[in-house]
């Protein structure tokens, strides 16, 4: 049965539970019995859809097959698509009379793991990465079910139109680990070829939070994140005469614990900053003394003034090491920021807000929680940052199974984090919040005053 067929099904259905609203007197409670039953008569075939993902993952860049069944399935829902939007984006149109115009994201890119969960549709796939290494790839960062979710919301709207006024985007994105897919998708015109979004929304699969609950962060929600390379260089030579050398190690490391003190004495301590040198390569061979050594950094903060400041005194203190060693002008440091930066998401507060009373009336206070913002990144951010200035709001999604949660909670023994080998929502809790609550915040939008 095909998910035009099966939403088609959970109207017939949603007319019982109408029934059952009407006779409570609530118009509130109708629509959310008509929500509810258009979800449980929709998993059934977006469970597979889910699993199929998820076994057939793709890297960034690479997204051809999903965003082809992605474009496909919106199609099927009488969206108008349009394919290759910014790479592999897709972007689907439901217009329905006049009112505010509201956008949904999904991501839809893997990630190079090799997955370890054991689970039956767990990822095989094994592909070459941009350096020619073979690696596995897996849905470690719960994109297959943001996607699972996305089309889940795309159905439901698009069968209880007669319940709102105004035009839906769906946003389906490629390269949200690379930092590329939502720049680029802006770039190729996602505010001016489309129709132009009131709000954007987006979720995103919580490895902390119970599957069932929601969870929404005001105000800066993910981090300003900068991928940085240095190359320190020296004059090598025999470690036997070492002062015949310009030892690029010793400078590695002086420049190591100097970069420390970017975070603990040239920013304000309560503003948020992180660097951390992740990598360190240099030499070959126990006696000799290489030209050269390389850096790689990774920083991560809140606000654009820390996150300028930072990469400006990771540049002037290698420079002025090295000229302190007596390096040559021209072996000077390089720093290089890698293209794969992303600046920090933020939360419009007054719709962030907005969400929190939406989820606590549909979920209740148990099941919705304020989050507190992390240094993870995430490119959504990029559509609150034009010049329009549009509102959005990337919210949580609890996905883990509630008794093994409640077991970490009591012992403290961590759960699997995103990007793990390990990560793996519990399917059907997972699926049925996030598109009962996606729906229920874009309905909010679609059909109440500012």
């Amino acid at each position: 049965m095909t998910l035009k067929a099966i939403l088609s099904v959970s109207v017939v259905l949603s007319a019982g539970y109408s029934l059952l609203a009407q006779q409570s007197s609530s118009s509130s409670e109708g629509i959310r019995a008509e929500v509810a039953a258009g979800v449980a008569a929709a998993y059934p075939r977006l469970e597979p859809l889910y699993k199929e993902f998820h076994a057939h993952p793709e890297l960034s860049l690479h997204e051809e097959k999903t965003s082809a069944r992605i474009a496909a399935e919106l199609a099927e829902l009488g969206f108008e698509v349009t394919r290759n939007v910014g790479g592999n984006g897709v972007v689907g149109v439901l217009k329905n009379g006049k009112g505010r115009t509201v956008l949904v994201r999904t991501d839809m890119d893997a990630l190079p793991v090799t997955e370890q969960t054991g689970a039956p549709y767990a990822s095989a796939a094994k592909t070459s990465d941009d350096k020619g290494n073979t690696v596995g790839v897996m849905h470690a960062c719960g994109h297959d079910m943001h996607m699972t979710v996305f089309l889940g919301t795309a159905g439901l709207l698009s069968q209880l139109k007669s319940k709102w006024q105004g035009t839906l985007v769906m946003m389906g994105q490629p390269a949200e680990e690379k930092s590329h897919g939502a720049k680029e998708m802006v770039a190729d015109g996602l505010f001016t070829r489309f129709p132009k979004p009131d709000y954007c929304l987006a979720l995103h699969c919580a490895p902390d939070l119970a599957a069932g609950m929601v969870g929404v962060t005001e105000g800066y929600a993910l981090a300003n994140v900068d991928s940085v390379d240095i190359l320190i260089r020296g004059a090598g030579g025999h470690g036997a005469w070492p002062h015949k050398t310009k030892d690029p190690i010793v400078l590695a490391a002086q420049t190591v614990l100097a970069l420390q003190t970017i975070v603990s004495r040239e920013t304000d301590p309560t503003q948020p900053a992180v660097v951390t040198v992740g990598s360190i390569h240099g030499g070959a061979k126990h006696n000799i003394i290489p030209d050269e050594v390389r850096l790689q950094l990774t920083l991560r903060s809140y606000s654009d003034e820390v996150r300028k400041n930072t990469i400006e005194s990771v540049r002037r203190i290698t420079r002025g090491l090295a000229e302190a060693a007596g390096i040559p002008e021209d072996r000077y440091p390089t720093v290089t920021i890698a293209d794969e930066s992303t600046p920090a998401t933020y939360n419009n507060p007054e719709l962030a807000r907005r969400l929190i009373g939406v989820f606590k009336s549909w979920f209740g206070e148990n099941r919705t929680v304020s989050t507190k913002p992390i240094m993870g990144a995430e490119d959504f951010g990029m559509l609150g940052r034009t010049e329009d200035k549009i509102p959005i709001c990337i919210f949580w999604l609890g996905t883990v199974d509630p008794e093994k949660f409640k077991e970490s909670q009591q012992s403290g023994k961590p759960l699997p984090a995103l990007h793990s080998s390990q990560f793996l929502p519990v399917p059907e809790p997972t699926f049925k919040t996030g598109a009962t609550a996606m729906t229920a915040a874009v309905l909010d939008l679609f059909t109440t005053a500012k």
